[in-house]
């Protein structure tokens, strides 16, 4: 009898038993399926690059990433001696030096020893103004859920007192010292997982009891909450995402919302000091005149509230410039800008009085190659004195953090990461494909100088949810890939963010399977263009571009020698009852409408696997500790390859959430294992 399930019987799966994440038998199965993918590839060679990895990754000189809060900047680090972290802080004087003084604040693995727990960290928020009390957000093994724990940052202690909420996905704001908002999908959720409710968390109550303020539909994707403290004056905002690309804001109190902000849902802004700039998703039209999607709009708060908006352009994009972010700083907003995949920075200042002409001056002494990111120091808006960072990287040059700030000036160096990896010899260089449809697909190619025709590459893209996929640093790619001689390849594929809505637009929904098609272009050129020949090119892509491999398998098998799927989605007509699946039905639609399931059964890796195919070799990577993601999506396509006769192998650690592993080690094993199998598989006997 023939098991394999149809495109009009969904159901009809034998494979449902799988998602079942604990069940004794799902874990016997995943247990025999990791000591096959194991004892095939976790040989003496998968140790030594497991074991280079973890250095690299634990290297001493890597750089630290701060936050400013009151007058500390805080890091999280973790080494090799120090596996889940230290929460640590300095001032801005002593992380100048070579040899910054940390002060320890917090040992999460002594904490995990002691409570016999197996923690990860997830941030902290600390008390505005103070900053001498915290909420710690902790994760058994990796997962999205978390336990809120205050933390005393005077005593190093958990007080006994303090607010503590049992594992779920939540987040809380700090209202004051004995008051929080209060999020949490344990006190009510959504279909989409997420928190439901907004409560006002009094120190010492049951938060079963906490007082609802603010609720959602079942419908909407989550409820949350902020607070606006600008000039001394407490504003509560609270915010419906409706779902992945629509929300509504309300302006309120502790009594609940007051005023909605009447701008489209599917606009993205942010206000300070009286003004607010506005980001439109589709059209817009406003005073008489329509404004494109990803115009950047500066208004007077006031005139939106009063619905009678008289937006400034700051910004005009253009088929191949697109506005990647903007954030206030210190009454300055600040434009983030890839043109043509070059980065640019502008500030704009808002004109005075009210009303008159915005300035606008540009960043000097930025890099114009690479990638860039500009973000401010301070945690808190209010506490800003216009201070930015920026960090600066390039595939063969190592991130550097620089200091510079509203008022423009010179960037100063703070610090440079140590190398990961020798990149003597290699080159970056950058191409274009051409898509099934005629568009023209960028794509970053690293690798010696001198092309073989028969390089072994690593291809990977995301292309999704609006992402911008750039080419960064990376101890993995230069370790497992670029020192050992190999080639690495990153496509900007539609779907990702990269040239704006417009390419999002042009991989979504429907358009899914063009996104796909973009990455088996830049397959093909590789091939073209005499770099390779197909049966060398080794993919990987994880969570959306887990999906994008799983297509790769049934859609272009013949233009891949071997594909790596981690943490992905494959069966996308159950993906919606899955875990948050509901949530990303703005990026795929929904399979219980025939319209949607129309176009998504075409992308549905799951359905469309086939015998007798020529399939490459392909390993199915998810950790059981993924709730975003759920691990059945690898776990039953592993099943229904092997079931067809494919040598399909899984693996699935215990832990690491919706990622590679919950510290240095466990992502060095898996990625180490991942590079071994792909190795192996395109014959390059490294």
């Amino acid at each position: 009898m023939d098991m394999r399930p149809t495109l009009d019987a969904p159901d009809d799966d034998p494979y449902l038993w799988l998602e079942a994440v604990e069940d004794p038998r799902a874990l016997e199965w995943v247990a025999a399926q990791n000591a096959r993918t194991r004892g095939r590839h976790a040989d003496a060679r998968y140790e030594a690059d497991r074991d280079a990895l973890r250095q690299a990754l634990d290297r001493p000189g890597r750089l630290p990433h701060v936050t400013r809060r009151g007058p500390h900047l805080f890091n999280y680090w973790q080494d090799a001696a120090n596996p889940r972290g230290l929460w640590r802080r300095t001032t801005m004087e002593s992380f100048r030096r070579d040899e910054p003084a940390w002060e320890i604040l917090l040992d999460l693995d002594a904490l995990a020893a002691r409570e016999s727990a197996d923690w990860v960290w997830k941030g902290a928020t600390t008390l505005p103004g103070t900053h001498d009390r915290a909420l710690l957000r902790l994760s058994r093994g990796g997962g999205d859920a978390v336990v809120l724990r205050e933390f005393d940052l005077a005593t190093l202690a958990f007080p006994a007192d303090g607010f503590h909420l049992p594992e779920a996905k939540s987040s809380a704001a700090w209202l004051d010292r004995d008051t929080l908002l209060l999020s949490s999908a344990l006190l009510g959720a959504t279909s989409s997982g997420y928190a439901s409710t907004v409560r006002v968390w009094r120190r010492g109550t049951d938060p079963q009891a906490a007082p609802v303020i603010f609720q959602v539909p079942e419908a909407s994707m989550a409820a949350g909450a902020g607070v606006d403290r600008e000039g001394g004056k407490e504003v509560v905002v609270f915010h419906d995402q409706i779902g992945f690309y629509d929300a509504r804001l309300h302006l309120g109190d502790r009594t609940g919302p007051q005023q909605e902000i009447p701008l489209p849902t599917d606009a993205l802004y942010a206000w300070q000091r009286g003004h607010i700039a506005v980001k439109p998703r589709t059209p817009w039209t406003t005073s008489g005149t329509t404004h494109a999607p990803d115009t950047l709009l500066g208004l007077s708060f006031d005139s939106v509230l009063r619905r009678d908006p008289r937006p400034a352009v700051l910004f005009t994009p253009a088929p191949r410039r697109a506005l990647q972010g903007f954030t206030w700083c210190n009454g300055t907003l600040v434009l983030s800008i890839l043109d043509n995949l070059e980065p640019q920075f502008s500030l704009m200042t808002p004109g005075k009085p009210l009303g008159a002409p915005w300035q606008r001056q540009e960043v000097p002494g930025l890099p114009r190659i690479g990638v860039v990111d500009l973000w401010p120091l301070d945690a808190e808006a209010e506490e800003s004195d216009g201070t930015l960072l920026v960090m600066a990287q390039d595939p063969v040059t190592p991130p550097r953090l620089l200091l510079t700030a509203t008022t423009p000036a010179t960037p100063a160096l703070l610090k440079a990461s140590s190398p990961s990896f020798d990149a003597t010899g290699l080159v970056v260089t950058r191409h274009e494909a051409v898509s099934s449809d005629g568009e023209r697909i960028p794509y970053v190619q690293v690798g010696p100088k001198d092309e073989t025709g028969r390089a072994p590459v690593h291809l990977s893209a995301y292309g999704g949810f609006q992402v911008s996929r750039l080419p960064n640093y990376a101890a993995t790619a230069g370790l497992l890939w670029l020192a050992k001689g190999g080639t690495t390849v990153l496509g900007q594929i539609r779907g990702g963010g990269e040239f704006g809505t417009a390419w999002h637009e042009a991989g979504r929904l429907a358009n899914k399977v063009k996104s796909h098609d973009d990455f088996a272009a830049i397959a093909a050129d590789l091939v073209a263009r005499g770099v390779t020949v197909p049966g060398r090119i080794a993919a990987e892509g994880g969570s959306n571009g887990g999906l994008l491999i799983a297509n790769m398998l049934t859609r272009y098998p013949e233009r891949f020698g071997a594909l790596f799927c981690t943490i992905p989605l494959i069966d996308m007509r159950r993906y919606t009852k899955l875990l948050a699946g509901a949530s990303w039905m703005a990026e795929y639609g929904d399979p219980d409408k025939a319209e949607d399931w129309a176009f998504i059964r075409h992308f549905s890796a799951y359905h469309a696997a086939e015998p007798g195919r020529p399939y490459p070799p392909i390993l199915l990577a998810t950790t059981r500790r993924d709730d975003r993601v759920h691990p059945g999506h690898a776990r039953k396509m592993a099943a229904k390859l092997q079931a067809l006769g494919y040598d399909a192998l899984l693996l699935e650690p215990e832990a690491g959430g919706h990622g590679y592993g919950k510290d240095n080690a466990e992502v060095a094993s898996f990625a180490a294992l991942g590079a071994a199998f792909l190795r192996r598989a395109i014959g390059w006997d490294v």
